[in-house]
């Protein structure tokens, strides 16, 4: 029997489905919504710091026949929180977010604290996610991680951060050095605690930022050190990497990436992306800006255009709104529902 996982396990392997799984990671891919909050009684910033309030929401997102997924946290702040930046943990409008850099310069890496995952919201993740599988079910739990360049972005400046890849290259390079070893253990906390699947949203690692070097130099080689030391050290790990922007002058880098999915953003066309990444799943994409302010019939057909320009798995392109409409969010799995019954 086809189950909500085994779907999306065999969508992420490139092996035949029914139909496209219709997800939404969670971490900096938000997935929860006013509506959502609201008709569960479950509001942030709550249930940021709560791992039951975390676990029913993201729970409550799926009951509400948005997608086929639990996804946690819902911001992308966790790890950069737990290693010396000031967070404000938002409202029921807004995520969290870093109000206070850790350091100013990339040569000030060691002044970081060293992440804790027994202590602080790591260990509300964690404990979420133990929460989500005693749940059982067939339901797949994505856990999330910020990736490198965008956890170091959020520890200091950005601008420095960029500039400082070139003119302090070795210290950028310790810097990096220090995230990936924190990530990998935090991965593999959250596979054990019975993740299924986990993503990798980067969005400061983009190719227009950094340029096709620096992409692969910062960017490939991070992201990639997480994924092997993680699957070294667990027996199970699937993952989805997200990468935002344009994708023209990074298809040969992206290829490198050891996972089996790509997440892309709603400005990349589908079709090329397929073309130029054959032997990955495409996820994505689409447009959060459609999902938010659009009508219900816009995204099912923005969701049909996607299932028939090589999207494996429908996903939104980016972290959803808080003002989105629940109507619009379920339209992306009827959608796909409905097209899956009539092939």
């Amino acid at each position: 029997m086809i189950t909500e996982k085994s779907r999306l396990i065999s969508a992420m392997n490139l092996k035949k489905v029914d139909r496209p799984p219709c997800i939404c990671p969670g971490g900096m891919m938000n997935m929860v919504t006013k509506g959502v909050m609201e008709n569960s009684k479950i509001f942030w910033p709550d249930a940021h710091l709560d791992p039951t309030l975390m676990a029913e929401l993201t729970k409550a997102v799926h009951d509400n026949n948005c997608f086929e997924n639990y996804g946690v946290p819902f911001c992308m702040t966790v790890e950069v929180e737990a290693m010396g930046a000031v967070v404000d943990m938002g409202s029921i409008n807004y995520e969290p977010h870093v109000i206070g850099y850790a350091i100013d310069s990339v040569s000030h890496w060691q002044q970081l604290k060293k992440p804790d995952c027994n202590k602080g919201r790591m260990k509300v993740v964690l404990d979420a996610i133990k929460i989500l599988k005693g749940y059982g079910g067939d339901v797949p739990i994505i856990a999330n991680l910020t990736g490198p360049v965008s956890i170091a972005s959020s520890l200091m400046e950005p601008s420095v951060y960029y500039k400082e890849l070139r003119k302090n290259k070795e210290q950028a390079h310790e810097l990096m050095e220090f995230i990936c070893e924190h990530l990998i253990e935090f991965g593999v906390k959250q596979i054990e605690a019975g993740a299924d699947i986990i993503a990798i949203s980067d969005p400061s690692g983009t190719g227009e930022i950094l340029g096709p070097k620096f992409f692969d130099e910062f960017v490939v080689r991070y992201i990639n050190k997480v994924i092997n030391g993680i699957k070294e050290k667990t027996e199970r790990a699937e993952f989805i990497v997200h990468i935002c922007g344009q994708m023209k002058k990074v298809y040969t880098n992206l290829s490198s990436i050891d996972c089996n999915t790509i997440s892309l953003d709603a400005i990349v066309n589908l079709k090329e992306a397929k073309k130029n990444l054959p032997e990955k799943a495409i996820m994505g994409n689409v447009s959060t800006y459609a999902i938010e302010f659009s009508t219900a019939p816009k995204v099912a057909d923005i969701t049909r255009y996607c299932m028939r320009s090589s999207s494996s798995i429908i996903s939104p392109a980016c972290g959803l709104g808080n003002n989105s409409p629940l109507a619009n969010l379920q339209a992306m799995l009827k959608t796909v529902k409905e097209e899956g019954i009539d092939e």
